[in-house]
């Protein structure tokens, strides 16, 4: 059954996206649950007039974003981590702890989903992050991992 997300589902899907899942996951979840509704024809008309909403709504947040990404651009994040004597972490530094970083340093509220780490990151050491505010906004923040 095609059904579009009202809201993102971990293994499933965004907001917004057109997914298929089984029938009854769909019947006796998602939609009584009120996370998806049925991929028709006036709920695809009603789709495609929120993303259109939602599109402008950003459009119109670009400046706000634009200070945003100059605040933030070129600064260093410190996260502590715990590692071995080799400089070697525990495990990875993911976009969440990114997130809880330029919210403590700069009272910055980010979607999880903005923030890209280009790498794996596995060691002690300077990495770079890049924060996807908007589509025409980028900003790079250096993470500096140091032992907790």
């Amino acid at each position: 059954m095609d059904i579009i997300l009202l809201k993102n589902l971990d293994k499933v899907g965004y907001k917004h996206d057109v997914v298929t899942v089984k029938n009854g996951y769909a019947r006796n979840f998602l939609i009584p649950e009120g996370i998806a509704v049925i991929a028709n024809k006036p709920n695809m008309a009603k789709l495609d007039a929120l993303k259109e909403k939602e599109i402008q709504a950003e459009n119109a947040r670009l400046e706000e974003y634009k200070v945003i990404a100059e605040k933030i651009n070129g600064q260093t994040l410190v996260i502590p981590v715990k590692a071995g004597t080799s400089g070697k972490i525990f495990g990875s530094v993911t976009n969440v702890q990114v997130i809880a970083a330029l919210k403590e340093k700069f009272d910055i509220d980010v979607d999880r989903r903005k923030v890209t780490i280009p790498e794996e990151i596995k060691e002690l050491g300077t990495f770079p992050a890049e924060v996807k505010l908007h589509p025409e906004v980028l900003a790079t923040v250096n993470l500096e991992l140091k032992q907790d």
